[in-house]
């Protein structure tokens, strides 16, 4: 947590900061003459606490609190995806029968990529098996990466829920699928053009949510203009142009947990380490945003005050 409110890039540097930081020391309960801890050390702690379970369960604590709680809106929500670069470089995608040839030599070895088609049905990470090839709109890059998936709600635009998925074209509207599951009856959800997909508007519309969803008005290569899964009457209404307002500010959790949370680049491998760093990412992001919020309502007030 601490990594993530200052923007610290390494454990290493976090334990040197340990060192002569008063702050850091009280949030980690050592006091000012305790020796501090050797990175190696917590390193290994890391693996048996960075975990989903904890991350998760820190988040449904933080918006348990009655004060929190308040903040919530229960009727309108936002869900959204967002790339996360994975910590593995292109020339560790490589045949997965190891037919193709390696890179050269040196610590940064030369590779030939031209004229040769690569997949993630043919090709994985030689570092990082969970890492997959991918490009997020048309006009961009390919890379490997993963995605994360967030649940605004959007009176304070609060981060409720999250997840880290594999980067496939339909994991954001499977993610958000699984993020609403527990939405009430009645509420809205927004999301942009990517989810306006018929087996995700039908399945919102089934548990009686209103979707939302950003019609996608696409023309095809014959002139065309394909047909919008979302109803007329939803997108005509006021709620729906409110929503269509609201939902853009998810792309501020996701611009802070990239510049200051530091996820712009993954540093840990694996789906379930990457899953755990994305949940508290979220977590970060709500306690940075909640202390103005709480004093703008009046909650960090003393009695009296």
């Amino acid at each position: 947590m601490l990594q993530m409110l200052y923007s610290i890039r390494s454990e290493r540097q976090l334990v040197e900061r340990l060192e002569y930081d008063l702050l850091f020391r009280w949030f980690v309960g050592l006091g000012v003459d305790d020796a501090v801890f050797d990175a190696s050390t917590f390193s290994k702690n890391r693996d048996r606490l960075l975990t989903t379970e904890v991350a998760q369960g820190f988040l449904s604590a933080l918006l348990a609190l009655p004060q929190v709680a308040r903040l919530l809106s229960t009727e309108h929500f936002s869900v959204d995806g967002t790339l996360l670069k994975a910590w593995a470089s292109m020339k560790s995608f490589r045949e997965k029968d190891g037919s193709d040839e390696p890179p050269g030599r040196g610590r940064n070895g030369e590779r030939d990529f031209r004229k040769t088609k690569r997949s993630n049905a043919t090709h994985a990470s030689t570092t990082d098996e969970d890492a997959r090839l991918y490009r997020k709109g048309d006009g961009q890059e390919s890379r490997l990466a993963y995605l994360g998936h967030a649940l605004m709600e959007n009176r304070n635009g609060l981060a409720v829920g999250g997840e880290a998925t594999l980067a496939t074209g339909t994991a954001e509207r499977e993610a958000a699928t699984r993020l609403s599951e527990n939405l009430p009856e009645g509420a809205t959800l927004g999301a942009d053009k990517n989810y306006d997909a018929e087996a995700f508007v039908e399945g919102l519309k089934s548990r009686k949510i209103k979707p939302h969803v950003a019609v996608n008005g696409a023309v095809s290569k014959l002139g065309t203009v394909r047909k919008s899964d979302v109803p007329p009457q939803v997108a005509a209404s006021e709620g729906y142009a409110i929503s269509m307002v609201r939902r853009k500010r998810i792309e501020e959790i996701f611009g802070w947990t990239k510049v200051i949370g530091g996820l712009a680049q993954l540093k840990v491998r694996g789906l379930d380490k990457v899953k755990a760093v994305f949940s508290f990412s979220l977590v970060a992001y709500n306690l940075v945003r909640l202390p103005k919020l709480l004093q703008t309502t009046g909650e960090l007030c003393p009695a009296g005050g």
